[in-house]
């Protein structure tokens, strides 16, 4: 029998997957380069087979771009094609959302989401450089997902799933670009104060207000997006965007 630590061992696909995805949007690789399978192989410390299995998964995410004579390479990303997956996010979230308030959720539910809210809300009385911005990515992710999974419908849950895997589609996704802003403390806070008005609506049952609440939340990344992609010093920190053309 495995042990608990063995259990935990990512697998060579899943380290594969991952390795993949970190030196995509790394800089690692220019726009429109082929991915070479040994390079990468070796680079991960892998072999071959998990690393040609990882580019298939990219690309059926749509991470990476087929190549009709055989292989991959890296993909260019209009802005707009992003703006449209960040619209479609807000739009299963707050189907997530509507449906978690019109089913209602479990008082486990409720007390996870308070906690989340009052760990949040304890980082956010930090400011500029004192903010723990890696706890803040994590509690964020966490409120996300817990919205999902309180939804009820393993058919929502599983296409956000399969959407935030796309590049700059998961909520974290453009929140390092915050941390660039001058007003980026303000945005926080805003940000923590659509999260409670979701809970508070889908608490509440009512679930349009729960729905329109959440996609409005997604847009934030819509503005972290544009404040980007119009300042060299943004994109000059955060090699990813290099991948985005107008």
């Amino acid at each position: 029998m495995k042990n608990e630590n063995q259990e935990r061992t990512p697998s060579q696909s899943e380290r594969a997957l991952s390795g993949i995805r970190e030196l995509l949007f790394s800089g690692v690789f220019t726009p429109g380069a082929r991915l070479s399978e040994p390079a990468i192989a070796e680079r991960l410390q892998l072999s071959r087979t998990p690393v040609r299995a990882a580019l298939a998964r990219l690309e059926q995410e749509g991470a990476v771009d087929a190549i009709p004579s055989g292989g991959f390479a890296v993909r260019k990303f209009a802005t707009d094609d992003i703006l449209d997956t960040i619209e479609l996010r807000g739009v299963l979230e707050g189907t997530a959302a509507r449906l978690a308030a019109e089913r209602g959720i479990a008082p486990a539910q409720t007390l996870a989401f308070q906690k989340l809210l009052s760990k949040i809300d304890m980082l956010l009385r930090a400011t500029g450089a004192d903010l723990d911005h890696e706890t803040y990515t994590a509690c964020n992710a966490a409120f996300h997902d817990l919205v999902k999974d309180c939804c009820g419908s393993s058919v929502v849950a599983r296409e956000i799933d399969r959407l935030t895997a796309l590049p700059f589609a998961s909520p974290n996704a453009l929140l390092m670009v915050q941390r660039d802003l001058p007003e980026f403390h303000g945005s926080l806070v805003l940000a923590q104060s659509q999260h409670r008005a979701i809970v508070d609506a889908i608490e509440l049952r009512e679930g349009s207000r729960a729905e329109a609440l959440a996609r409005e939340h997604a847009r934030l990344a819509r503005r972290n997006l544009d404040v980007a992609m119009n300042d060299d010093r943004i994109k000059a920190r955060y090699p990813a965007l290099t991948l985005v053309t107008a």
